[in-house]
């Protein structure tokens, strides 16, 4: 297997990188909600494709008000419109940096768990031969593959 993760990430840039993220999250909190499973089904969505519609929307209710409905809340219209394109502006690359941060620690942790894997199976081999230490590595090791039966998976 190729060894792509082939680096030690300096502890300054990790800590500078959370302390980042930290202190955008403590920006942004105070602006941001959570949806529950049902009422993020339950929305229509703005996409690519609807957000020229709503912008045209947007700007026909600022230019011609007088085909808005009296119960149509232009200001609300617009500070939603201005909400959604900040915020876009700022998902969309943290939406990039999660996918890499997650390409990347799934790669760092199978390189981890192949290496691993390739301990285990060398202090296995070593306790069927019964060489001294061996035993005591393998049985402790060997736990993470006991079953909830009596068989273990190896």
């Amino acid at each position: 297997m190729e060894n792509k993760i082939n680096y030690q990430l300096p502890n300054e840039v990790a800590d500078e990188a959370a302390g980042k993220i930290n202190e955008a999250v403590s920006l942004l909190s105070p602006y941001l909600i959570a949806l529950n499973a049902e009422e993020r089904q339950s929305l229509p969505k703005m996409s690519d494709g609807t957000a020229p519609f709503v912008e045209k929307c947007l700007d026909y209710c600022e230019s011609d008000a007088q085909f808005a409905p009296p119960f149509l809340d232009l200001e609300g219209f617009q500070n939603d419109m201005d909400s959604w394109e900040k915020l876009m502006a700022i998902l969309r690359p943290v939406q990039q940096l999660v996918a890499n941060l997650d390409d990347t620690t799934t790669q760092a942790g199978s390189e981890g768990y192949t290496t691993a894997l390739m301990y285990y199976n060398s202090v296995k081999q070593a306790a069927k031969l019964s060489i001294p230490g061996s035993k005591t590595i393998y049985d402790d090791l060997k736990k993470r593959f006991a079953s909830n039966g009596n068989r273990t998976v190896e």
